[in-house]
This record gives structure tokens, sequence and C-alpha cells, in this order.
């Protein structure tokens, strides 16, 4: 008796799992039904290795700034981790991400990571959390720039209007900005959840408030930490169109600009595995209207991907060589 919610939470995620399979499946088989194979196969068939290899140097440099900002945020909060420590961390949390059904993994990998440090694990996952929240808005901001400047480009045929980006990235600040600036009203805000819990909960809610105070007093850091979000998020718009490069595809940088960032919110959305089907949907889309073909769109978007896949491999030589030095430890000790 005492399995049966083990069995039905195992039995739910697999059920769960099985459905993001069938999503990924079904949509890129409708996919595939819709275009010439052939042509896309040519246009795979002509990539440049030299641009691709480009391309995982860009993404190696992405990787780089992305534990530059993870420090910058642990820092604000006086907590110390070497950036090495940082960057295995994010090889293991890309590996998680790429090769499980769900990013989550990669977050619980961070957080594990920082705990000790941290001497929270409320404290570690408020960081991963700003981290996850201020990459978001970075991905809106680019986007909106992008389209700004697209829309002038393509005389008034955009797929996506800057207006709504511009009208997303300035509800997201309206959100976010009372969480930090105003952590007492956040408090209050969150009060009602203690109703499930009350220690618990409220215990929770009052660290993840101090810690969102600590950030408060020191705005320059938050600033900074967006800051190189955005060189974060820009770094991937410039890893993508080094694949279009590498392919010959003539798509305008300030598009990529646009729709790879949309990619990424679009993959957050639990409903896929590992985004595959929704982030070449939403390539197809944004590429038809504005006259590219769909076969470019997937091309692109499979390629990209498999060079990401392919970098976090690296990971799970990290997550070997960390199993094995534990190993060692235990004998030792």
């Amino acid at each position: 008796m005492s399995s049966d919610p083990f069995h039905a939470a195992s039995a739910r995620r697999y059920l769960l799992l099985a459905l993001k399979l069938a999503v990924s499946i079904v949509l890129l088989v409708v996919l595939f039904s819709r275009i010439d194979i052939s042509r896309l196969w040519a246009t795979a068939r002509r990539a440049s290795l030299t641009w691709l290899a480009a391309a995982l140097g860009l993404y190696t440099v992405n990787m780089i700034a992305t534990t530059w900002r993870w420090h910058l945020l642990l820092e604000a909060k006086r907590i110390h981790v070497r950036k090495p420590s940082l960057l295995s961390s994010l090889l293991v949390a890309a590996f998680f991400n790429n090769f499980l059904p769900s990013n989550i993994g990669g977050d619980v990998i961070r957080i594990s990571d920082t705990a000790k440090p941290a001497g929270s694990k409320t404290l570690a996952t408020t960081v991963v959390l700003v981290d996850r929240g201020l990459g978001l808005m970075a991905l809106v901001f680019v986007a909106a720039i992008g389209a700004s400047v697209a829309v002038a480009t393509h005389r008034g045929a955009m797929p996506i209007w800057p207006a709504w980006l511009w009208a997303g990235f300035f509800a997201g600040v309206a959100v976010a900005a009372p969480a930090v600036f105003a952590p007492d009203g956040f408090r209050r805000l969150l009060q009602p959840l203690t109703i499930f819990h009350p220690e618990w909960v409220g215990g929770r809610i009052e660290k993840l408030t101090s810690a969102l105070a600590r950030f408060r007093a020191r705005p320059a850091a938050l600033i900074t930490c967006f800051a190189a979000a955005i060189f974060v998020q820009a770094t991937m718009v410039v890893f993508y169109f080094a694949v279009t490069y590498a392919l010959r595809l003539d798509v305008p940088l300030w598009d990529l600009s646009v729709i790879v960032p949309i990619s990424f919110v679009v993959q957050m959305l639990p409903i896929s595995f590992g985004g595959f089907g929704v982030r070449e949907a939403t390539f197809s889309i944004y590429f038809l209207g504005i006259g590219q073909t769909q076969e470019a769109a997937i091309a692109m978007s499979l390629i990209a991907q498999a060079l990401i896949m392919l970098f976090s491999l690296s990971g799970a030589a990290v997550y070997v060589a960390r199993g094995h030095q534990a190993n060692r430890s235990d004998h030792a000790a």
C-alpha cells in the first residue's frame, strides 16, 4: 500500500513523457510531409564544416558568458564559487537539458551544486530563478530590438510585430520589479500559500523574500547581469547566423534576432520532447512569413540543435569524471 503513491507518480511521469514524445513525433511527421525531403537533404549536404566549427566556437563563448552571469549573481549574494566549478556545473546541466525530456533537470544540477556554498537550497534556487528570469527578459528584449529593425526591411510584412514584443518585455519588468524592489509586498502576496503548510511554506517565503531583498541592495549587480543576459542571447543569435551561413541560406541577422529568442521561449513550454517538433514548427512559421522556405527552416533548426547536443556531450564527460572523483573520495575515506 505504501508504494502506491510512488507507482502512481511514476505512471504519471511516464504518461507525460509519452505525451511529449507523441507531440514531437506528430509535429515532425506533419512538417516532413509538407516539404521536399530531397531539397532538405541538398541544403544539409552543402553545409560548410568550417562555419559549423565557427558556430560551435560561438556556442562555447555563450557558455562562458553564461557562467560569468551566474557568477555575478552568486557574488551579489556573497556566495563564493569558482568559475571553473560553475562552468562544469553548466556543462552537466546542458547535458541533462538536451538529453532529458525536461530542462528542469539542468536547474536541479545547478541548485544542487551551489546549495552547499550558499548554505541554503532556497537561496541557491532563488539565484537560479533570478538567472532564468533575467534570461527570459533578455530573450524578449533582443527579439523586440530585432523586430523593430526587421520591420523596416520587410516594409510592414512581419509575422510578429515589434509592439507585441515590447509589450511583453515591459509586462515582464512590471511583474519582476516589485519582487526585487518591494520584497515586503511580494511576501504579503505569497502569504496565502502558507495555508498548505504554515511553518515550511512560511519559512521558504521568508528565505525567498530576504534573498530578493539582497538584490535590491545591489542594483548595479542586477543591471550588469541583465546586460550579460543580453550578451548571452545575442551570442545565440550569432550562433544561428553562423549555421545559416554554413548552409548558404540568405536569412537576415535581424530576422534571426526575432525568431531565435522566440523559439527558446516556445521550447520552455512542457509540451514536447526536448523541443523537437515545436522548435521546427516555430522556425517554419516565421520563415514562411518572411518569404523563406520551410526546408531552410527545418534544416537550420535540426543542424543547430545537433551542434548544441554535440557540445553538451562534454557535460556527460564531466558528469562521469565527477562520479569517478566521488568514488575515489569514498575509497580514500
